[in-house]
């Protein structure tokens, strides 16, 4: 070998470095060890609200030793950047995709235009948006050329305004005008990117990751060991839509007339029956109702639909009437009626109703009256803020203070002048909820300087101040998809995978020591070295770890040892030829090379499919995978290569690679491959036509990735029966809500499709309270409702795990898989056809590749439901069906690089050549095949739950694709030579 002393600098100094950039999540795990012990000695269990205590202690001692020099190269505080990057599931936290309504930046541009062309346009791309890849911009092209009559996009009224005035003229045709319309758009995007880079930067969670997608609108957030998740949700999705407001009096008669008469027509209009119930306990909030029911405002003895839901509110406050919080949609849906809006008096005609911002622990909240405009724009908007900073009121509550622009400190002390005039007070509302409104008491206030106030919590007036700093969002920001793992779950994760991992490791490296004796030895330490590498390439990148990243690696170690195996094999037979043992050597290991590099760039490809095509963790699968095939082939190459030049090197040394046991295993294989074909083919096509059946009939179970929905793992103290469980949660959520054990008989996991269509916040809290009052029985005593959320701390009970994922992004995730199969399959054709030089080699491994997809693809759909362990269909099993199909063209390149090299030597004479190259690579095979599989049974079986599905598809796809490498691929490439070439007679 050339170079040897350059590849040992190399490998000294690349060990080095990963070592040092690995050192950095040593420290870090060292030091938040520590702090864990000395918060759970200084805080008992038996203190109330210990885990949240105990997590402040934690923080407050790592900011105050975050400065400290550690080993003198680096602090706490840098090492936390620096370390190890943990996924969504090892660490806990949220993953969400947020989309950007391209929808309301359209509006914008267009100053909010009642043209009918556009609004129809708008509403046709609504629609067409659910059944189509193009995006919302192109839709709403397409759907305004169809819709557009004599108007065009460059109309007064539509585009041709004030605010684009500098770019769009009304000369304009639509195609001049379509390029510009698209630059302001992304330009949109991109400042909604930077909004919420700069709220992410300030909520405090290390290492958060924020990334466009492409040019769909979308945005993916990961927030790593977010533990306040309802925070993080609320940071993410709120479009910071600041506005100041002048308030009605309580005491306005015209509003008083109004709720009068509002009241009454609701009698003709709303059904109401008189259902006797059961007497129940009463509630103070039944009992403030029950008094209410008896004052002023109930002004008749029969039933009134909208007095009953009103309460007064604080008397010579702002608010004109309170509501029970769980009455205010109905009030809300009442006061949005056409027949009840047209009873609004004159002189109030564009009244605005908004609710106040609910409290934690609040049973009522306020309505106030606003007073609007035509076009319902406030006094004041917060484009006119100019900054915010969490603070302090007089009595020392946490509050907003802001200072206000040139423009905005006019426009505020005109509005505060009025309010003291009229005796009113001003709204301070932020994204369509009141959070303050006081009056204004010493005359109008100058110098543009404000503050919120309200019953907050310090982090809340953090947020507040960080989003109004940051700037509002173009558009608003729906959560299609969303993942949100509890810190309890990523510990296990955490435990269970590198548990995993070190059973792999402990077995694969005791099979090549018992195979290959000291050569086997050799084999382990470059093992070992690659492991370094890949851990310290991923630290040095920056990249996440992810539990399906810990598979990835593992699965490397067995495509290490295919490498190795492949030299060892090699070298053996060159020292069966009599050759020496230096010789021997040099040709084995350059034997093997075309091999082992056409090997390892088939599953390379099919990693790099899966990187440009997958998502959050399958990504990180792809990202390992790739960078261990990187250093497999360089540990495997050059390093096992040093190791044994080096050994054999010395006087008297010898090295068989092979142990007394194992010595003459497979030596005089001689089986008759291409003579059993024809029962291959019968064995396999009866297997691929019961999967097909099954896949015809039965079909596949769909995960909430292909179809939609929301999934949740709840666990429970004590074992549950799901059937049971089911029946509840059905007429609650509706018929297709399914719940099944998931992993231990405590757990299970719930998939529903309800509101699977309405985005928001609301609809995720109110699908989680539903769940904690059909399940609270099932809950130990005393357990809140805050216990049972995700996040909420690290308790064993609960919802573990939450996914949601929204139909349209369903969409786009099915059919990236689709491509990336197909992709897949085209590059690897390709590649085959261009090194093997024939097609009939392509063709042969595309059948076999074919094969084992059907056979697996059956296998899960025969046994979905019997498995005792979830088979869903998702992003996890296409990456595992990459991953089968980049393994079996790894086996089959093996076997068709052998055959190409003694078809060269010796012909083809009628496939007796072609058995004895299979017959040679059977000792590889097997040995690859056996250590791969223990791998992904050790995963299997200690790897959690989360993987099962994963790994089962690996394990059969294994064994699939190692029996087609020899029994399907083979017969078929040679069964489509020509006969003449199958003879030896022409090539």
């Amino acid at each position: 070998m050339q170079n040897k002393g350059l590849i040992k600098l190399f490998a000294f100094l690349f060990g080095i470095v990963s070592i040092y950039q690995l050192s950095y999540t040593f420290i870090t795990s060292k030091i938040e060890k520590d702090a864990k012990v000395f918060a759970a000695n200084s805080i008992p269990e038996s203190e109330e609200g210990y885990a949240a205590k105990r997590d402040a202690l934690e923080a407050r001692y790592l900011d105050s030793i975050g400065e400290n020099p550690i080993l003198g190269y680096t602090t706490y505080d840098e090492a936390k950047k620096k370390e190890l990057n943990k996924g969504l599931d090892l660490k806990g936290g949220i993953n969400v995709t947020l989309q950007i309504s391209v929808k309301d930046i359209l509006k914008g541009l267009a100053n909010n235009t009642k043209n009918p062309a556009f609004n129809k346009s708008l509403a046709d791309a609504d629609a067409a948006s659910k059944n189509s890849d193009d995006t919302y911009l192109e839709l709403f092209f397409e759907a305004f050329e169809a819709n557009k009559g004599d108007s065009k996009l460059a109309s007064p009224d539509i585009f041709a305004n004030k605010g684009l005035s500098d770019v769009i003229n009304f000369q304009m045709s639509d195609a001049e005008v379509k390029p510009i319309i698209r630059t302001k758009i992304d330009e949109s995007i991109v400042s909604a990117f930077e909004v919420l880079r700069e709220r992410i930067d300030g909520f405090g969670v290390t290492q958060p990751n924020i990334q466009r997608e492409g040019n769909s609108g979308r945005i993916l957030v990961e927030l790593p060991g977010a533990r306040d998740i309802a925070r993080a949700q609320d940071l993410l999705s709120s479009t910071a839509q600041l506005e100041f407001w002048e308030t009605y009096k309580q005491s306005n008669p015209s509003l008083s007339t109004f709720l009068q008469n509002a009241n009454e027509k609701l009698k003709t209009l709303v059904v109401t029956e008189n259902v006797e119930q059961a007497p129940k306990p009463e509630t103070e909030l039944d009992s403030l109702l029950s008094d209410v029911a008896q004052d002023s405002l109930d002004l008749s003895q029969d039933v009134n639909p909208l007095f009953s839901l009103l309460l007064p509110s604080n008397p010579g406050g702002n608010a004109l009437v309170s509501v029970a919080i769980k009455d205010t949609a109905k009030v809300g849906e009442y006061l949005r009626m056409k027949e009840i809006r047209r009873l609004i008096p004159a002189d109030i005609q564009f009244v605005k109703f908004v609710w106040e911002r609910p409290t934690e622990g609040s049973e009522v909240v306020d309505l106030y009256a606003l007073k609007s405009n035509r076009d319902g724009t406030p006094r004041i908007s917060g484009d006119v803020v100019s900054d915010a900073r969490a603070d302090f009121d007089q009595f020392n509550r946490p509050a907003v203070s802001m200072t206000m622009n040139t423009t905005g400190a006019k426009e505020w002390e005109k509005l505060t002048g009025d309010a003291f005039n009229n005796q009113t007070g001003i709204a301070i509302v932020l994204d369509n909820k009141v959070y303050t409104a006081p009056g204004v008491s010493t005359g109008p206030i100058s110098g543009g300087r404000s503050e919120i106030t309200g019953d907050f919590t310090v982090n809340e007036t953090k947020d507040i101040s960080n989003v109004l700093r940051a700037g509002k969002l173009p558009a608003s920001a729906d959560i299609i998809q969303s993942e949100i793992v509890g810190p309890s779950l990523g510990q296990e994760a955490i435990d269970s995978g590198f548990m995993s991992f070190l059973i792999a490791m402990a077995f694969v490296l005791l099979w090549m020591i018992f195979y290959y004796g000291k050569g086997g030895a050799f084999a382990n330490i470059a093992l070992i070295l690659n492991i370094v590498l890949i851990f310290g390439v991923l630290a040095s990148l920056n990249a996440v770890l992810t539990l399906p990243g810990i598979a990835g690696i593992v699965l490397t170690i067995g495509m290490s040892v295919d490498a190795n195996v492949l030299i060892f094999e090699r070298i053996k037979e060159e020292l069966a030829k009599g050759k020496g043992k230096s010789l021997a050597v040099a040709d084995g290991f350059s034997n093997a090379l075309s091999s082992i590099l056409d090997a390892n760039i088939t599953t390379g490809l099919t990693a790099l499919i899966l990187l440009i095509f997958g998502t959050g963790p399958i990504k990180g699968f792809a990202t390992t995978l790739i960078i261990g095939i990187l250093t497999s082939l360089f540990t495997a190459i050059f390093i096992t290569r040093l190791l044994v030049d080096w050994y054999i090197s010395g006087k008297g040394r010898t090295l068989d690679f092979s142990t007394p046991i194992t010595k003459n295993l497979f030596k005089n294989a001689n089986i008759n491959f291409l003579s059993k074909r024809k029962i291959s083919y019968i064995f396999s096509s009866v297997l691929v036509l019961i999967g097909l059946f099954s896949l015809f009939t039965q079909g596949l179970q769909q995960g909430v990735d292909f179809v939609g929905g929301r999934s949740y793992q709840i666990r429970f103290e004590k074992v549950v029966n799901p059937s049971e469980i089911a029946s509840e949660l059905t007429t609650v959520f509706g018929s297709g809500t399914n719940v099944k054990t998931f992993g231990e008989a405590n757990q299970i996991k719930v998939t529903t499709a309800y509101k699977v269509d309405v985005e928001g916040i609301e609809v995720d809290n109110e699908i989680q309270d539903k769940l904690y009052t059909t399940l609270q029985k099932y809950l130990p005593n005393g357990t809140s409702f805050e216990d049972f959320k995700v996040g909420s701390g690290d308790s064993a009970i609960g919802i573990m795990q939450s996914v949601k994922v929204g139909p349209t992004i369903a969409d786009d995730i099915k059919n990236n898989a689709f491509l990336a199969i197909i992709g897949s399959l085209f590059v690897v054709f390709l590649y085959i056809l261009v090194r093997f030089r024939k097609w009939q080699f392509s063709l042969g491994a595309v059948v076999a590749v074919f094969h084992d997809v059907l056979i697996v693809l059956g296998i899960f759909s025969v046994f979905g439901k019997i498995m005792p362990f979830s088979m869903e269909i998702d992003q996890a099993f296409i990456a595992a069906i990459l991953t089968v199909i980049g393994y079996s063209l790894n086996d089959t390149v093996v076997v068709f690089d052998r055959i190409r090299e003694i078809i060269a030597e010796k012909g083809w004479k009628a496939g007796e050549n072609t058995n004895q190259a299979l017959n040679s690579t059977l000792s590889r095979t097997l040995n690859t095949s056996l250590t791969t599989l223990v791998v992904l049974l050790a995963i299997f079986i200690f790897g959690g739950e989360s993987l099962r599905g994963f790994m089962f598809a690996m394990i059969v796809g294994i064994v699939v694709g190692t029996y087609s490498s020899l029994f399907i691929a083979t017969p078929v490439m040679f069964d489509f030579l020509k006969k003449g070439v199958q003879q030896g007679k022409e090539e």
